[in-house]
């Protein structure tokens, strides 16, 4: 099964290992499915981590955030969605994130993006909380 992840449940899941978030990275971490970004996620993710207010509330240092992003880029399927048209109604910033689910074929976007989430009718998107009920122990 192969999953795009938003910015959002990377930096839920780190701030709260023991929440929905978090059980879904630790289970992409053991391969439970395959993980596939592009490239503006992948740079979203890693300035998220570093937001003051996010920052705080990790228990990884600077140093473990920059490798685990690092990590992130080898495991993940990285893709690229340029020049494909994909329209988020109230949020062109996530065009590309809707992009990247077409661009990789992937089976579901996992998000709690209200955006992109009022398009779950014509695309396979859904909250943390539905991914895990249907694919987590």
């Amino acid at each position: 099964m192969r999953v795009v992840i938003d910015t959002n449940v990377f930096v839920s899941g780190l701030m709260l290992p023991g929440s929905v978030p978090g059980r879904i990275l630790a289970s992409a971490n053991s391969g439970g499915f395959d993980v596939v970004l592009c490239d503006a996620i992948m740079e979203e993710i890693a300035a998220a981590l570093h937001y003051p207010k996010v920052r705080k509330r990790i228990a990884l240092s600077d140093e473990d955030l920059d490798r685990y992003v690092q990590t992130l880029h080898f495991m993940a399927e990285i893709v690229d969605p340029a020049g494909l048209a994909a329209s988020v109604p109230g949020d062109r910033d996530d065009d590309v994130i809707l992009a990247t689910l077409i661009a990789a074929k992937a089976d579901w976007l996992m998000t709690g993006d209200a955006s992109l989430l009022a398009l779950a009718a014509r695309y396979p998107i859904v909250t943390p909380a539905e991914f895990a009920a249907r694919h987590l122990p």
